[in-house]
């Protein structure tokens, strides 16, 4: 054991002491989440050491303890559940620590529970204690530095550093399994933030049954009206949208009451009042919407519309920023509801957009941008148009074609042009070409960017790549005259040689918008686009670019059904692909096996004779993908391929009859009369090919539903 020298006093020996408590249980907690077999085997002598060090004098080893006890919950709860409880009522205890940074640690323990797997009884005896002490941490602290932000004046230009970076989610065609993130209030981690994320947690596990002890606190402070109580009745308005979701049944029958009560506190002196009220609000959207079929409903949403609308032109940034990010999630929720307040809605967006400055700019773009996507076609009329498009073509004329600024504008023309379809095409030229332009110039800075004048930022080519598939998508044929003219195919065709995979994602969605609308001119490099399309389908690291593997294979399709026969130089090739990631589905995700399969029929509707020689090894996988799809257009493709290969190839199918026939009954309704009757010709041949009761055997297999869907094919 170290030992200090004598001649060191009592504090200096103390102070040693403290040092290497901090270093020895610094250093172990970082094993936590490899576990080694020698933590594994030393872990109840680890445990102890916590237990002895919970209470530690030094603020900054009772942190580790909390640390070390919330990665254990994560990563092996199994080794706290003998002690839990008095682990639980550790976490509680610090949860009010004196030390605010012992305090947050300990919070985090709360989220992670929730989501470990462990039975809610353990924590359940402890909420009518935890419940109040995460409320009372929720109210802003008096050296919040949310607060001095607080009262920044939004006619103020923001700095450079007020700036968050931009992050641009390519183009993905298919099932997208991302969720997006609720709007951040509070930009900093502290433990107001880390309390309200615990209860939001703790709503969703325990759900109703924590409103007893919730709403009484809720309400006490809500009704406080003194001035000084402000931080309090903000921290309640922050607890009601946090349990929105997961107590929602309880507050269900009483919302109606509760957006009443919020909709003034959009009006509160104090501007983070405001603020926690448009989110707040925000997060009961869906239920306000839900509302509208009724008259009371329906005037709560235009109370709640127009009052959102108000703060949009708050003269405060952060209820600015708030009361975008809320209205952009009532677009969502609302859609073609908004259509008769088009006008009124697009005023004020307008007028926000002369207002604010760079950061809150951002929002703006993202508002008309969700705006669009909810409404469609209804924005393409003159009277709208001449409110929403001379600021945006006067600010895209503004930006340089290196600056960040441009990011948002590019994403918000991508919504716009999808949503006006054919009547964007009088804006089209010039966002078409300084598209190319700037990816062309991109591509140089990437070689040399003194040569270029500009560095080399992927995020410009990803965007510009995915307005043009915006206006591909919203143009349609239309796009034909601008592609002739440019160099877009041989500019594309960079992109999806490029080693950024987010890049060749959205080079690829690109390519099979583009081989939908116009594929005669890819035809003069079709081979080229073929080969490299193919490859990202067979490559080692395939999990980790599933999204351009994904975009690829669909692009694939695309291309089949456009330029047929010539596509059967890589017909073999996809095919082998394919098949192993349908073959090892559960490895995958649902975007990518979808693609595969109706890539595979999309081939095989082109060139049966060369797929179905093969259709024995991969049919039963392949009828399990069709039969999870959605009716729609690719599934009816994908229907026609296995059609023309049962034709070519009957007795192929023959050990997969059971899965081909639940992948028929899959359907809801066949709306091509031709494609109806090729499957009833399908079966009908299978029910007179199979002799001496084989058939009726197949049919036997099958579950009452399957065989109540196939009668229509009289069978």
């Amino acid at each position: 054991m170290w030992k200090a020298p004598a001649h060191l006093s009592d504090p200096l020996i103390y102070l040693f002491q403290d040092y290497f408590r901090k270093l020895a249980l610094g250093s172990v907690n970082q094993f936590i989440l490899l576990m080694p077999p020698v933590l594994f085997m030393s872990m109840d002598t680890y445990l102890q050491g916590l237990f002895v060090l919970a209470n530690d004098p030094s603020s900054e080893v009772r942190k580790l303890v909390c640390s070390a006890f919330v990665q254990l919950i994560e990563v092996r709860p199994s080794f706290l559940e003998p002690h839990l409880r008095n682990v639980i009522e550790y976490m509680l205890q610090v949860n009010n620590d004196p030390d605010e940074e012992v305090s947050l640690e300990a919070c985090e323990f709360w989220s992670v529970f929730c989501e470990a797997p462990l039975p809610p009884d353990n924590l359940r005896p402890f909420l009518p204690r935890l419940i109040p002490v995460l409320l009372s941490n929720m109210a802003y602290a008096d050296d919040d530095e949310s607060l001095l932000d607080a009262e920044e004046d939004g006619s103020l230009p923001d700095r450079d550093q007020d700036l968050k970076p931009h992050f641009h989610s390519s183009r993905f065609h298919g099932s997208d399994d991302a969720e997006d993130d609720d709007d951040d209030i509070v930009n900093i981690w502290n433990l107001r933030k880390c309390s309200a994320a615990a209860l939001d947690m703790i709503s969703n596990v325990f759900g109703d049954e924590i409103l007893p002890t919730l709403m009484p606190f809720v309400q006490s402070k809500l009704n406080v009206s003194d001035v000084a109580s402000w931080k309090e009745r903000e921290a309640a308005v922050l607890a009601l949208g946090a349990v929105a979701e997961g107590c929602i049944n309880g507050l269900y029958p009483h919302l109606s009451d509760i957006v009443a009560f919020l909709i003034p506190l959009l009006d509160d002196k104090f501007p983070l009042i405001r603020s926690i009220s448009c989110w707040t609000l925000s997060r009961f959207s869906k239920y306000i919407v839900q509302g509208i079929g009724h008259q009371k409903g329906h005037e709560q949403f235009e109370k709640v519309l127009t009052g959102f609308l108000r703060r949009i032109l708050d003269d405060n940034k952060r209820v600015q920023e708030a009361a975008c990010s809320a209205f952009a999630i009532l677009e969502e929720e609302a859609a073609d509801l908004l259509s008769p307040r088009l006008e009124i809605i697009l005023q004020h967006l307008m007028c926000a957009f002369g207002k604010y400055q760079r950061r809150n700019l951002r929002i703006v773009y993202d508002a008309i941008g969700t705006l669009a996507d909810a409404v469609g076609g209804e924005l393409n009329q003159p009277k709208y148009l001449e409110i929403l498009m001379p600021p945006l073509i006067a600010k895209w004329q503004q930006l340089s074609n290196s600056d960040k600024d441009l990011f948002p504008l590019l994403e918000c023309f991508t919504s716009i042009a999808q949503a006006l379809g054919s009547g964007f095409a009088q804006f089209a030229q010039p966002v078409f070409q300084r598209c190319l332009d700037i990816i062309q110039s991109q591509q140089l800075a990437k070689i040399d960017p003194v040569a270029a004048g500009v560095q080399f930022d992927k995020e410009f080519v990803v965007c510009s790549l995915d307005l043009l598939s915006g206006l591909t998508e919203g143009l349609g044929s239309g796009i034909e005259s601008l592609v002739s003219q440019s160099n877009l195919r041989d500019l594309l065709l960079q992109c999806c040689l490029d080693d950024g995979s987010d890049i060749r994602q959205s080079a690829f969605a690109l390519l099979g918008d583009l081989a939908r609308v116009c594929p005669i001119h890819l035809r003069p490099r079709l081979p080229e686009f073929l080969d490299v399309a193919a490859k990202q389908l067979n490559t080692p690291k395939l999990k980790e670019t599933i999204s351009v593997a994904n975009n690829a294979c669909w692009a694939i399709g695309e291309l089949a059904i456009k330029v047929n026969q010539e596509i059967s130089p890589v017909v073999m090739t996809v095919i082998s692909c394919l098949v192993p990631i349908l073959q090892h589905a559960e490895g995958f995700n649902k975007s990518l096996i979808e693609n595969s399969a109706i890539t595979l029929g999309r081939l095989a509707s082109v060139c049966p004779e060369l797929v179905s020689p093969h259709m024995e090894h991969f049919m039963q996988s392949w009828c399990i993908a069709l039969s999870m799809i959605r009716d729609d257009i690719e599934k009816e493709d994908a229907f026609r391929g296995l059609c023309a290969m049962v034709k070519a190839n009957p007795s192929g199918a023959l050990s997969s009859l059971v899965f081909l026939c639940r992948a028929i009954a899959s359907w809801h309704e066949i709306r091509s009369e031709e494609l109806h009757n090729e499957v009833s010709q399908v079966l009908l041949g299978y029910k007179q090919m199979l002799k001496n009761g084989a058939w009726e055997q197949c049919m036997s297999a099958l579950e009452p539903p399957v065989k109540e869907r196939l009668s229509k094919y009289n069978v």
